[in-house]
């Protein structure tokens, strides 16, 4: 295992085409839920220029507009450009009645613990949590600066900052390993879209980017760019417009930025558009929650759960923990541990994180929250597979 190293993670603005795909599925998900916490509903989203695609399959026991959720995204996201925007654009969608299946028909409240035994996943799928003590939302330190950087050109575009900026942009954050830990920032990447060539010139941008995003976004965190950290700003030259009408969009392409900026492990599933039902996506949620609370309870600096599961049966086939060799105790205890004092099994999940009724209870917008600078780690929602409230089972 490797103790000096530099790693590289990478995030998106909500206006990035993929993420604008993230969003309006999930945005569907939440109208679903809201209108019917058993709702069943899985969907998926393609954008390209002046275009939207929309493909859903969902048990027909709510009414809901699709195209205009799509349109609200849009407009919400910012795009008013004359070829993107969710005046204009057409959408077209492939929607299909998913067949009926009983097994799902369960109110997870009132189950019992034999009954929870009793419901099966219907997907086969490994996920994997992660959680280390490189920031204080015990998450790697390169994701988590990425994602500031991403979400503070949104803010300075909305806050009319920078009048010029598009919803469209990309960052990039490089960090150097001494011992695994973060010791220095080697290199940032920022890429911002905007509408007119003239407007600024380049080195404005850069210039405006350098004081209104990235001197912000380090100004409260402990290691900072030093004179050695190599700083990139639209490295390529000016990025015009950008979105949908420069690059093509689809949900789901952006995983590693989802979960952990590929420092650990993720399933190649995507996580948006998919009803609590979908192991894919909730077991995502508990293997975080699974390793948050071993790296909170100084069991180990950093850990990686791995749950496997088949179709037809209720647990997993498989749990394993690896803390890279910096566990307290073996990694087989702590993976006897978990299987002892967590509940992996699908209903189990649901029930403890009130999947159902979370847009209800959010004023309609919850999973659509997600669908833009990651699933995991976030402080600006409250998230139930965030707490750390298992600390004292170990």
């Amino acid at each position: 295992m490797k103790k000096d190293f530099m790693f590289t993670s990478e995030s998106v603005t909500e206006g990035h085409p993929d993420k604008l795909c993230d969003q309006i599925s999930d945005a569907i998900v939440d109208r679903f839920l809201q209108q019917d916490p058993f709702a069943r509903v899985v969907t998926e989203c393609a954008v390209s220029t002046g275009i939207v695609f929309i493909a859903a399959r969902f048990e027909p026991n709510a009414n809901v507009d699709f195209t205009n959720i799509a349109r609200q995204v849009i407009d919400q996201v910012g795009y008013e450009q004359s070829d993107f925007n969710g005046r204009t654009c057409s959408i077209l969608t492939s929607l299909k009645e998913l067949s009926s299946n009983k097994s799902h028909f369960f109110d997870e409240k009132s189950l019992s613990d034999e009954e929870i035994e009793q419901i099966t996943v219907t997907n086969q799928v490994t996920v994997f949590g992660f959680a280390c003590n490189q920031t204080n939302t015990l998450m790697p330190l390169p994701i988590w600066l990425a994602h500031k950087l991403a979400k503070r050109i949104t803010e300075v575009k909305r806050q009319n900052i920078l009048t010029y900026l598009t919803p469209d942009g990309k960052t990039q954050v490089g960090v150097e390993y001494k011992n695994r830990q973060p010791h220095r920032i080697h290199s940032i990447t920022v890429i911002a879209s905007q509408n007119k060539p003239s407007k600024p010139d380049l080195q404005q941008l850069q210039d405006d980017i350098r004081e209104t995003v990235i001197y912000p976004v380090f100004e409260d965190e402990d290691i900072k760019p030093d004179k050695q950290t190599r700083i990139f700003i639209n490295p390529d030259g000016p990025f015009i417009k950008g979105g949908p009408a420069a690059h093509s969009g689809l949900t789901g392409r952006k995983n590693a930025i989802d979960t952990y900026g590929e420092y650990s492990k993720h399933s190649g599933s995507a996580l948006s558009g998919k009803d609590p039902i979908r192991i894919d996506r909730v077991g995502a949620y508990i293997a975080r929650y699974a390793a948050k609370n071993i790296v909170a309870a100084k069991l180990a600096d950093e850990c990686e759960v791995q749950l496997s599961y088949s179709i037809g049966l209720s647990r997993p086939v498989s749990v394993q923990v690896e803390t890279f060799g910096t566990g307290k105790i073996a990694d087989e205890e702590i993976t006897t541990l978990l299987e002892k004092n967590f509940d992996f099994r699908l209903a189990g999940i649901i029930k403890q994180f009130n999947l159902r009724h979370l847009p209800s209870l959010n004023k309609g917008s919850f999973y659509k929250k997600l669908a833009a600078y990651g699933h995991v780690g976030r402080m600006d929602i409250e998230l139930p597979w965030e707490k750390v409230d298992k600390i004292d089972v170990f």
